[in-house]
Order: structure tokens, then sequence, then C-alpha cells
């Protein structure tokens, strides 16, 4: 069992204690925080407390975060998009709206699911719930995923990810016409104290670097390329808002009138690694998947 700490802030001041405490952790779903507290995983100034009890600044609040319970992830076939496999790797272009891993109370219908039917030898290092994953792409952001099969395979790719040796690029529409060509977004990115299901700007966040350029301007929007020099949660769509340019069709970070498209215009369309026993170095590229064009179409006609 794992064990944490949070002192509720003043923006909590009056939330219900499974309110604050599935507000540290995306991944925590209500209905799961609610059962810890039931079972006196979750302690408030060292007392037990009730579901609705109300949170006040400074409370201390305790979490024992029990150790999961085995789960059957069902392998169910699907027709993905591979683009590369043998018996280490392989990489897959995920379609947009797919969830990458099953999570609590969303066991059906993942990547992971779609992986288990295609392959038996996944990576173990992420448990159960993510065989084999290492680095994820949003659920409403299409493109290129590298996959271990073997744990030797997932320590490498990793690796590369940590010294950011790894070629990740992607194209986005985004809302505002950028004037400059190229341009470069340094800025750490944490939880947001105000909403902590999303993503911001803060001084005390971890160190994230995003690079762009312009590839077609409209009289509204812009087509431009990203590349990630880190990896952080939500980074291109919060980078892009944080300079003045959110993404197009963002539910969370962009702006409600935009453009017909279900979830963010992003598209993970290029990546790169060296290959974990070979040491040569491979690179994929995915095409824009056919909504997206649809909207290049549209804006190069209106707009």
């Amino acid at each position: 069992m794992e064990k944490m700490e949070h002192t509720v802030l003043e923006d909590q001041k009056g939330d219900r204690i499974d309110k604050a405490v599935s507000s540290i952790n995306e991944e925590w779903s209500r209905s799961q925080v609610q059962q810890w507290i039931k079972d006196g995983y979750v302690l408030v100034n060292g007392q037990k407390v009730k579901t609705n009890y109300k949170c006040s600044v400074n409370d201390s609040i305790e979490i024992v975060i029990p150790d999961p319970e085995p789960l059957d992830v069902i392998p169910e076939e699907m027709d993905l998009d591979y683009y590369y496999e043998d018996s280490d790797v392989l990489v897959v272009n995920k379609p947009r709206g797919m969830v990458v891993h099953p999570a609590p109370g969303h066991l059906h219908g993942t990547l992971v699911n779609g992986l288990m039917a295609h392959c038996k030898d996944l990576s173990g290092i992420n448990g159960v719930m993510r065989p084999g994953i290492v680095h994820r792409i949003d659920k409403d952001t299409s493109g290129l995923l590298m996959v271990a099969k073997n744990d030797m395979a997932h320590e490498s790719l990793v690796n590369q990810l940590v010294e950011k040796t790894v070629t990740r690029k992607y194209k986005a529409i985004v809302h505002g016409v950028i004037p400059h060509d190229y341009g470069t977004v340094d800025a750490p990115l944490g939880r947001d104290p105000k909403d902590r299901q999303s993503m911001t700007v803060v001084d005390q966040g971890k160190h994230a670097v995003t690079h762009f350029h312009v590839i077609e301007r409209f009289k509204d929007f812009t087509f431009i390329e990203c590349q990630l020099e880190t990896g952080r949660t939500h980074q291109i769509r919060v980078h892009m808002k944080y300079i003045g340019y959110p993404l197009a069709g963002d539910p969370k970070y962009g702006p409600k009138k935009t453009l017909d498209i279900d979830g963010q215009a992003l598209h993970a369309g290029v990546l790169g690694f060296v290959h974990p026993r070979t040491k040569e170095y491979l690179e994929f590229e995915a095409p824009l998947p056919k909504d997206f064009e649809e909207l290049l179409g549209y804006l190069r006609i209106n707009n």
C-alpha cells in the first residue's frame, strides 16, 4: 500500500472530501475515492470522516492507496493500424476517440484491449492495466505510439524519453494567426490549483518545452507542426493556450466557439526512436486522419 498526504488549500474550502481527494489525481474516480473513505483509507486530521465531510483550509488529509485488486483486462479483437512490429517493440497509429489504457470503470474498448488480442507478449513494468505502455496520447488526439513487448525494450524506450532523444512531431490547428514562422514555448507545467483535472503553467511545475513552426495560415486559424522536447500531460494543448493560440476543438483548453471537430485538432504524426536491441534509429510517419484533412480543406475554402 502507498501512503500520501495532502493539505487543503483555500480554493478547496467547503469542498466535499470525496471531491477534494479525487481532484488530487485525475486517474482516481469519485466512486473509487468514496469507497476508500468508507473503508477508512482516508483520514482527515487523523480521524475517519463521511463522504459528505466539508473541507476546511489546512485540513490534513492522509490517503492510504490500497493495492489494486487484480483486474482481468479482456483482449478484444480490433482493426488497429500497426506501422511496425518485431519481437521487442511495435508502433501503432491510435485513432481519435480511443483511450490508451483501461481504468476502473472503463475496462473495454481501449488500445490496450486491442493490443492484448493482437499479441500476448507485452512488457509488465507498468502493471496489469498498462501492459507495454511506455507513453500516452490523449483520448481525442490521434497518432503514433511505441509499445514495449518486453521489459528490456520498455526500460530502453523510457530512458530515451527521459533523455529527450525520442522524435515526436505533432500537427495541430490553432485559433488565431501566428505572425512568426518559428517559436519555442519554455514554460513549466503543473496541476491547475483552481481545477485539478487540468494542467496549467505554474512556477513550481515541471520543466516543459515545445517547439513549433507554421505550415499554413488562414483568416482566423493557423496550421502548425509542434515538436516535443519534453512530454508533459496536455503539454501542447496548454502551451499553445498559454501563448494565446489554443487548439481548435479542444474541449478543456480552447474556446467554446470553434471548428466542427470532435476533440482537439492534434495528430501525433512523426515518431522516431533507437531500437532497444539493434540500436538502429527508426522513424515513422502517419498521415493526417480524414476528419483533420477535411477540416483543412474547409479552412482553405472558407477561412
